[in-house]
């Protein structure tokens, strides 16, 4: 049986993107990668990632660099915000096949630069500082023509450009929009502090402070924020807020990590969004991956691993099926329900932080979750 596709185009160099892309070319498929960003830059501190996404990095063949550079730990402990007094320890099983714990982290740059290396390796045929102008379909294929001026013929086309996705803009215009959950995440690196072995957590009054290790000795730090309007904050201002935010912990692990923050400390602010895609997430001959389809907030760690679950799915469906459309019919069966899984239930932890919800319910959901994402794929 014959590929479903002969040559195909992504559009976008993200985490989901480059998935696709090398998973592609390794299963001898011509592919073309285009990515806006002309620096191919990845920007943020620290991600957490749940332990299904190191199965991932297996199949992709990358486990080996990510233990060089990012961290494995074990669990999840929740803290008192005033004296580091442990409320509860969740368990994070280990995922069979990678020899790793089952919780993870890596500073973003430092992820993408690995897949970027691999995207490469594969074969696939990398554009920068490009995207496409037109997308035009008959029965048989997809014409693209390009921000440069160039054109091209595909079987195919997986649009993996993110949230605000142009792919889903032009192809789907009516769309749902991007919706604001009412927080907001601050984020920093910094040494990791003393005691901490693994990702910690301080709970306080419309706040949630984390400290997840991302490789030897180098944490990030994450404060989770209920903010009731999408605000934008001026890049002066990120420092003194941050610090503002942490006089509500007197936690002394807090308070050290406070006293050490500086201009220096890669700081970002970013206001949470969700979004869910209806099926079909495909128009014809173009398929949506990644954050262009299934939006979440980082409550489970697991927005990067569904998106790179996407990349590896879909290259699986259209190496397998006969045709395009039969590819895209199973893909999308098999993606809805873990997809929307993670959008429902990060959404709603975000919900029962705001509110001040049940601590219990919180904690059950975070545990269904993560045993719920050790299944298959």
């Amino acid at each position: 049986m014959m590929a479903a596709a002969k040559k195909v185009l992504v559009i976008g160099g993200g985490f989901s993107g480059m998935s696709a892309a090398i998973m592609l070319a390794r299963g001898g498929i011509e592919t073309d990668l285009v990515e806006i960003d002309a620096g191919w830059r990845s920007y943020g501190a620290g991600i957490s990632l749940h332990g299904a996404t190191l199965r991932v990095f297996a199949e992709l063949g990358i486990l080996e660099a990510f233990k060089a550079t990012g961290a494995a730990t074990d669990g999840l402990v929740v803290r008192m915000p005033h004296n580091d007094q442990v409320i509860v320890t969740i368990p994070t099983p280990p995922m069979p096949g990678t020899g790793l714990p089952g919780n993870a982290a890596i500073m973003r740059p430092a992820l993408a630069a690995i897949l970027a290396d691999a995207t490469r390796a594969a074969g696939v045929s990398v554009k920068l500082g490009c995207s496409f102008e037109t997308i035009t379909q008959d029965e048989l294929g997809v014409d693209v023509t390009f921000t440069d001026g160039t054109r091209a013929r595909y079987d195919a086309v997986i649009g993996a450009d993110g949230l605000y996705s142009k792919t889903r803009a032009t192809l789907m215009p009516e769309a749902p929009q991007p919706e604001y959950v009412g927080q907001a995440v601050w984020r920093a690196e910094m040494t990791t502090p003393e005691g901490i072995e693994t990702i910690n957590m301080w709970l306080g009054k419309g706040l949630k402070v984390g400290i997840n290790p991302v490789s030897a000795g180098r944490s990030y730090m994450f404060v989770t924020e209920d903010r009731p309007t999408n605000d934008w904050v001026e890049e002066s201002e990120l420092l003194p807020q941050m610090i503002a935010l942490l006089d509500q912990f007197p936690s002394p692990t807090l308070t050290a990590v406070k006293e050490g923050l500086s201009e220096e400390s890669k700081l970002i602010y970013r206001p949470l969004e969700k979004m869910l895609l209806p099926q079909p997430w495909h128009a014809g001959r173009v398929m949506l991956i990644g954050d262009a389809v299934h939006a979440t907030t980082p409550h489970l760690g697991a927005g990067a691993c569904i998106g790179m679950e996407d990349g590896l799915v879909i290259a699986e469906q259209l190496l397998r099926a006969d045709t395009v459309a039969e590819a895209f019919t199973a893909h999308e069966s098999r993606r809805w329900d873990r997809c929307s899984m993670v959008v429902h239930n990060s959404a709603r932890l975000s919900e029962i932080e705001i509110t001040g919800g049940d601590q219990k319910e919180h904690n059950n959901i975070m545990s269904r979750s993560m045993m719920a994402l050790g299944e298959p794929v």
